[in-house]
């Protein structure tokens, strides 16, 4: 019988040595993202799955052969993880064939310990989530003690007027910690709704034990978006009946700081468990946590629903429904998006972070150590904006005037949304003879912008009188006051549509099509650049954030029964009724629009609170996803591809091209008479855009004009009013375009 191998000699005899190891933290990051439980890596070991705990946490570290191979295995997982398969994406990983632990047997597979069982309970039903959804990556484990479960509501009907065909998204598999989902609904009676249709028992009667239940017991939380980021921490929901049985009050009092005082109970519960809150203290949406155990974060989300967590404009309808719809609602939101973590422009802020985070861990090659080093492409630390890109606010500009000065156009950048009205005067008579004022409007502009943007990464670099590149983001002093324009039509490089009258500063976009209107209708003017602020280090940071999100529009979009193989008749009737057919869906809808325009508005969020002074810094300031440019450039970009699509239809729609050096159009022309943001106002003589828009010989839409569709970027009706109706508000100021939608304020509300 041949002798048995020493397994200690086989190790010793698998590869040189390793004698450094990556810090606590980075053991367990490598071993979630691989995919491995701490019970698998001690069982290829032989060692206890508590010991490998100690070795994750830092309590203690492993020694002489075990530390070798425990190197060895780590460094196998860095390597294959390194070398993942390019196609895959931010937060999708690649197929990974295992990493094999040294052993005394040639080749040995690993030793597989039993899965931790999860908490007794109904299968889980399908619930939406976003068919393009990343693979998760799956946590470091810490398998959750059984929570009661409790019997699962009989399943909803299907809402009338959605399609067979409509998709119905999965959320991501969850990992052993995630088994119930990203998410509960709790009310008075001690009953968690799951966003899958469960039904959990929470024993809690404060704040302390429910968080203690949320991390331990509830089995919730989400995988991470991307492989170097953190999982979403679980989120409970409080209905007012919950806030009442933990302790906290109905009404919040402080309205202005929108938190409870620090002296309330609740908040010395909470102090005397050794938890901690975030600054912001507990609002609507509080943040409690502790230090990471582990490797494994410990915090947990509330959202206070009678303190207006969800409120109208972000969440319309979604605090009044009942606990288990709202489970499903905010459930799909958390798969296809992200688990809500604020109001909507929070959670959109948020994404952008957990799909681009800023470090990752890196290995240095002579040491052998591991270090946290910036992700390529990412925002890695927050950096001062330049001077005209800065609101009036930061120190930045108190350096350079004083107090109260009024900062003019070659001082400071307006990249703002148009909003502009035609003077009734200029209305031709062709115009006035029409009947009706027809609105469109273009399907989450913002995002469609964001697409491929290339934006700054870095800090600011000035330069003097410099040749103008589009590829450079940043901002360019320059007068761009010489193009001139029909004054029928809004310039494209102010808000309000006036033009300009001398050097101002815009972002690379506006210039950028400021060269493209000269060259595409040989306009007779040139262009040099004063001075300007660019970022040499750039890249197309918010495409993943795009794509996340255009997903998740489209597929809520078909599932409210709008879907991208709609005929042009089809759409505009599926558009008449899709909000009607399932309330959750739409409101799932509106809050995915409003994280689009409230992440991009956030990007230069500006003091808050009575306390502060100007010229001070705030804590905005200290995240690197505070970029003023880039809101400027996105914005830029939107407005840009509005007035590129108005010249197209009236270049479409007029009997003869425009003359070369002029951008002036016949009567003929279909120009607009108003302008709000992504919506547009025209005179016609149908009610329906269909008659509106222009053709080609075979009938196909007008290349590069609007073009009715589902997909960002393109178009929607938004209203028909009469012709009487628009020129009133005209004659008053007012622009038609606000209020074409139903007669109501689009702005006020949240369009």
């Amino acid at each position: 019988m041949p002798k048995k191998s020493d397994p200690v000699d086989a190790l010793l005899k698998s590869g040189p040595r390793r004698t450094h190891l990556p810090e606590p933290a980075e053991r367990a990051r490598l071993r979630g993202d691989y995919g491995l439980t701490q019970a698998e890596v001690a069982a290829a070991l032989d060692v206890t799955r508590a010991t490998v705990a100690g070795w994750e946490s830092g309590r203690s570290e492993p020694q002489g052969a075990t530390r070798a191979a425990y190197a060895k295995l780590l460094e196998g997982i860095a390597e294959q993880l390194a070398h993942a398969e390019p196609g895959s994406g931010p937060g999708q990983e690649s197929v990974k064939a295992p990493v094999q632990a040294p052993s005394p047997a040639p080749a040995p597979a690993p030793v597989k310990a039993p899965a931790p069982k999860p908490p007794v309970r109904p299968a889980p039903a399908p619930i939406p989530a976003s068919p393009a959804a990343p693979a998760p990556v799956p946590p470091v484990p810490a398998p959750p003690r059984p929570a009661v479960a409790r019997q699962r509501p009989a399943p909803r009907n299907s809402a009338p007027g959605r399609p067979a065909s409509a998709p119905i998204a999965q959320l991501p598999p969850p990992g052993d910690q995630f088994v119930n989902g990203p998410l509960a609904v709790l009310d008075g009676d001690g009953n968690a709704y799951c966003a899958g249709g469960l039904v959990l028992r929470c024993p809690a009667k404060d704040i302390p034990a429910l968080v203690e239940w949320a991390l331990n017991d509830a089995g919730l939380g989400a995988p991470r978006l991307d492989r170097n980021g953190r999982d979403s921490d679980p989120l409970i929901v409080l209905t007012e009946s919950a806030a009442l049985r933990l302790g906290l009050p109905a009404v919040l009092e402080d309205r202005r700081g929108l938190r409870l005082p620090e002296d309330h109970k609740v908040n010395k519960q909470v102090t005397r468990a050794k938890w901690t809150m975030t600054k912001r203290g507990f609002g609507p949406w509080a943040r409690i946590y502790r230090p990471a155990r582990e490797g494994r974060r410990q915090c947990v989300q509330l959202a206070v629903l009678p303190w207006d967590a969800l409120d109208q404009r972000g969440w319309p309808g979604a605090a009044a429904l009942p606990p288990a719809e709202l489970a499903r609602v905010l459930g799909t939101y958390a798969a296809r998006v992200i688990t809500p973590c604020g109001s909507t422009a929070v959670s959109g802020l948020e994404l952008m972070t957990a799909l681009r985070p800023p470090t990752r861990p890196v290995k240095d090659a002579e040491t052998g150590t591991w270090a946290s080093g910036p992700v390529p492409g990412s925002l890695t630390r927050a950096v001062d904006p330049a001077p005209p890109e800065a609101p009036d606010e930061h120190p930045v500009v108190a350096a350079l005037h004083p107090r109260g000065h009024w900062r003019t156009p070659d001082q400071v950048i307006d990249e703002e949304a148009h909003d502009w009205i035609r003077d009734p005067q200029l209305l031709t008579d062709a115009e006035c003879a029409r009947k009706y004022a027809v609105g469109i409007d273009v399907n989450t502009a913002f995002l469609a912008a964001a697409n491929r943007l290339p934006v700054g990464l870095g800090e600011p670099v000035h330069l003097t009188s410099p040749d103008f590149d589009k590829a450079l983001p940043g901002s360019w002093l320059i007068d761009l006051s010489g193009i001139e324009m029909d004054p029928r039509l809004p310039s494209p490089f102010t808000p309000r549509g006036s033009r300009p009258t001398g050097p101002a500063w815009y972002a690379t976009p506006t210039v950028a099509y400021a060269h493209e209107l000269i060259t595409t209708y040989a306009l007779p003017v040139t262009l040099r650049p004063v001075e300007a602020w660019v970022r040499p280090d750039n890249g197309p940071y918010l495409d993943p954030w795009y794509k996340r999100l255009a997903d998740a529009y489209r597929t809520t979009m078909a599932e409210l029964g709008v879907t991208t193989d709609l005929d042009e008749h089809a759409f505009l009737a599926a558009m008449e009724t899709h909000k009607r057919s399932d309330p959750g869906a739409a409101a799932v809808l509106a809050a995915i629009k409003s994280t689009v325009k409230g992440g991009i508005g956030k990007l230069r969020e500006r003091p808050q609170g009575a306390a502060y002074r100007p010229g001070e810094r705030w804590p905005a300031l200290k995240r690197p996803t505070w970029r003023p440019d880039i809101r400027a450039a996105v914005i830029a970009t939107a407005r840009a591809n509005m007035h590129r699509k108005l010249l197209k239809t009236a270049v479409a729609t007029q009997s003869a091209p425009p003359p070369a050096g002029r951008l002036y159009f016949d009567d003929d022309a279909l120009l607009p008479i108003a302008l709000l943001s992504d919506g547009v106002v025209f005179l016609s003589d149908s009610p329906s855009p269909l008659d509106l828009l222009p053709r080609t010989a075979d009938g196909r839409p007008a290349p590069g004009a609007f073009r009715l569709g589902v997909s960002p970027g393109m178009v929607k009706h938004e209203g028909t009013k009469p012709l009487l109706w628009a020129a009133q508000l005209l004659d008053e100021g007012l622009n038609p375009a606000r209020h074409i939608k139903d007669g109501v304020d689009a702005v006020a509300e949240g369009e």
